[in-house]
């Protein structure tokens, strides 16, 4: 069972998402909160499996809250649910140390989705963010995207999953392979490009372009 805090200043989209995460087998609200301080003191002591996180709310903020929230143990994922796309919020709550990043219109299932990824292990961010991700990177200077990583023809192709979306079961059906091979794989992605998690990764791999190179 995948336990969710939900943390939203505005009552009425806390009603709308338990109601939605209600009627999901696999998933139980076990608190909601209207502010960032809230959250981390509801999530230290709830201990849920995922965090959906607003950005904008009083007394505390979500980016602040995801990062202190980062060095809980066991840290639980923090999915962020806003109504902004702007470039420096999701800069910020990526660098905060967020799992996951969706739109809050997003549909249902994307949300629903996305809940079961993050809390998977694996990274989600936003269709919409993603393309806005690739139109930056030719924004970028040369030396900005220069930057040389020495990735196997493997761990290219694992990186170029993660950029598409893909969960671990799902890159070792696409590249055949196991998925304890594929977890070895991300592993040494994450050192070799020197970042925290796949969300990072996947971000790299956009803003360099590297996503998109055959």
């Amino acid at each position: 069972m995948i336990r969710v805090l939900l943390a939203d200043d505005d009552s009425l989209v806390r009603g709308g998402l338990k109601a939605l995460l209600h009627g999901e087998s696999d998933i139980v609200v076990v608190g909601e909160v209207s502010n960032g301080r809230d959250a981390v003191v509801s999530a230290l002591a709830l201990r849920p499996d995922v965090v959906v996180m607003d950005i904008r709310m009083p007394v505390r903020d979500g980016v602040s809250a995801t990062r202190e929230l980062m060095s809980a143990t066991p840290r639980p994922r923090v999915l962020v649910l806003t109504t902004f796309d702007l470039d420096e919020v999701v800069d910020d709550a990526i660098s905060a140390g967020a799992d996951g990043f969706l739109l809050k219109r997003a549909s249902p299932e994307e949300l629903v989705a996305g809940i079961r990824t993050v809390a998977g292990g694996d990274a989600v961010i936003s269709s919409s963010v993603t393309r806005r991700l690739f139109e930056a990177h030719a924004l970028r200077t040369p030396a900005d995207r220069a930057r040389t990583v020495r990735l196997t023809d493997r761990e290219a192709d694992v990186l170029r999953a993660m950029a598409e979306g893909l969960s671990n079961p799902e890159i070792a059906r696409a590249l055949h392979l196991s998925v304890e091979t594929v977890k070895t794989h991300v592993k040494h992605v994450l050192t070799k490009l020197e970042v925290r998690d796949r969300t990072q990764a996947v971000v790299w791999a956009y803003r360099t372009g590297f996503a998109y190179r055959n």
